[in-house]
């Protein structure tokens, strides 16, 4: 019973980290010169410009609940 809890702990624990890892890394898709994540777009030619991802309302609530996520497993 004992190694179940603690399997169900470091399950836990686990989780919780690729939640912040997912949430904070930096480059979810990356495509040539061209790079996006959860909060900007950025392009790398020569010139490195970056904008806010947040124009579509999917990518809106996909932050929210992110944040959301992140808050209540602290919790």
């Amino acid at each position: 019973m004992l190694l179940l809890l603690l399997g169900i702990i470091v399950l836990h624990v686990t989780v919780l980290v690729l939640l912040f890892v997912s949430t904070i890394v930096s480059q979810w898709l990356v495509n040539g010169e061209h790079t996006a994540d959860l909060w900007q777009n950025c392009t790398s030619g020569s010139v490195f410009h970056c904008l806010t991802s947040s124009t579509n309302e999917w990518l809106q609530s996909v932050q929210a609940l992110m944040i959301l996520s992140i808050i209540f497993s602290v919790l």
